[in-house]
């Protein structure tokens, strides 16, 4: 028995003998690298995967537009079965946490093996049939749960007599909190020789999870920062500020972007609470004699770097910090040439959305970063959050929002 022929007889029970052969003939088995995106939230695709290999993170962006990893599913295990029977946008985002062997039966080869032999389509409708059950018994579970904390939500709220004073002091409390978390950012980019700075970041409520951060460091070394904590709560602005300082003390310790990223990631193991937060991160340490640059990425946005009339995303691998042991990171290096600008961002950037529910996108970003680099790094801030503002017109912003500019530029100042 192949090892195709075993996974699909494992997950769909009863299916023997030609009909298991059928179906091993017309699947697709393929091979992609982590951090692929296989289901995106929203979209409608048509695929069904059966995971041979490897691990999938399942996440959802939840009413008040946080992300939630809500399951790590591994071999033997599927995703995204009702794509066969229903033309309905997905409901979940799924991406590899390592390389990963999949399964695929898409819409196509279903009708066809509908066509052909309908107990092969009866034993993945079962399966599907199934999968609706275990989804309806989580549904009423999980009901049953929002109920239970709405009855004791109303319990505690019939015992507030002063409401309306907690809640000006919880205003009170916010303004201040939100106050420390804007002095935390840096309140003037630093003036070095051949390069230009500028940045930006706008919350999406009174306090964020956004930071980003332009250190000097020692022997002529500069550190950038660019991070996001899960969540937009008072714990993810004190979880922020806690993640920034331990950037700041483990840059201290070493000039490697690989290893600082695992002290802070092995930091958030130990000090963390809350399993459902973590800390997605770009930290690049400069030799501003030498324009060489160390960087790594933690499950962050690739950065994009614009050369020549070229905008490129900034390759590199590795999760987020804080969730998961086992970190894995890629330390990568580049060799700044006069007239490179490298863009950090947020997700918040790509993500906002106009009155229409459209996203602005990455490629939108890229044209504008395209157009204006050769002006230099302010030229580039403004740009970008003129277009982002004028795209998100009178639309909520739902996700914080930060951006930070490098130009490099230091041989023409030397008259080169």
């Amino acid at each position: 028995m192949t090892d195709t022929t075993r996974i699909l007889k494992q997950t769909f029970q009863g299916l023997e003998g030609s009909d298991l052969e059928l179906l091993r003939q017309v699947v697709n088995r393929f091979r992609v690298p982590a951090e692929t995106v296989l289901c995106r939230e929203g979209e409608i695709e048509h695929e069904f995967y059966i995971i041979c290999e490897g691990d999938v993170a399942i996440s959802k962006r939840f009413q008040d537009q946080q992300k939630h990893v809500l399951a790590v599913k591994g071999p033997g295990e599927f995703f995204g079965e009702m794509a066969l029977v229903e033309n309905k946008p997905r409901t979940a985002t799924v991406m590899t946490l390592a390389e990963t062997e999949l399964l695929v039966i898409t819409e196509e080869i279903f009708d066809k093996v509908l066509t052909r032999n309908p107990a092969v389509a009866m034993a993945i409708l079962r399966q599907v049939s199934n999968s609706l059950r275990q989804l309806d018994r989580l549904t009423i579970l999980d009901q049953e749960r929002k109920n239970r904390r709405l009855r004791q939500a109303y319990q505690e709220l019939q015992a507030v007599h002063i409401e309306l004073i907690e809640k000006r002091q919880l205003d009170r409390e916010l303004e201040i909190a939100a106050e420390v978390q804007h002095h935390i950012l840096p309140t003037h980019l630093p003036d070095i020789e051949g390069f230009g700075f500028a940045a930006w970041a706008r919350s999406a409520r009174r306090i964020g999870g956004d930071f980003y951060d332009v250190q000097r460091m020692a022997e002529g070394k500069l550190g950038l920062l660019m991070a996001d904590v899960s969540g937009k709560s008072i714990y993810a602005a004190i979880f922020m500020a806690v993640a920034r300082g331990l950037f700041l003390a483990e840059a201290q310790h070493s000039e490697s972007p690989g290893q600082v990223m695992h002290g802070v990631h092995d930091l958030l193991m130990k000090i963390a609470g809350d399993d459902s937060m973590f800390v997605t991160a770009f930290y690049a340490v400069i030799d501003t004699a030498s324009g060489r640059m160390r960087y790594a990425r933690a499950g962050h946005d690739y950065p994009l770097h614009y050369r020549q009339g070229e905008v490129k995303m900034l390759p590199g691998k590795g999760r987020f910090l804080g969730i998961f042991d086992g970190l894995s990171i890629d330390e990568q290096e580049l060799q700044l040439l006069p007239g490179d600008v490298l863009v950090l961002y947020s997700d918040g950037i790509t993500d906002a959305v106009n009155p229409s529910g459209e996203q602005f996108g990455a490629e939108r970003l890229r044209r504008i970063v395209q157009e204006h680099a050769p002006a230099g790094a302010q030229a580039v801030s403004d740009a970008i959050l003129n277009n982002v503002l004028r795209f998100q017109a009178t639309a909520p912003q739902f996700d914080d929002m930060t951006l930070q500019v490098i130009a490099y530029h230091k041989d023409k100042l030397r008259g080169k």
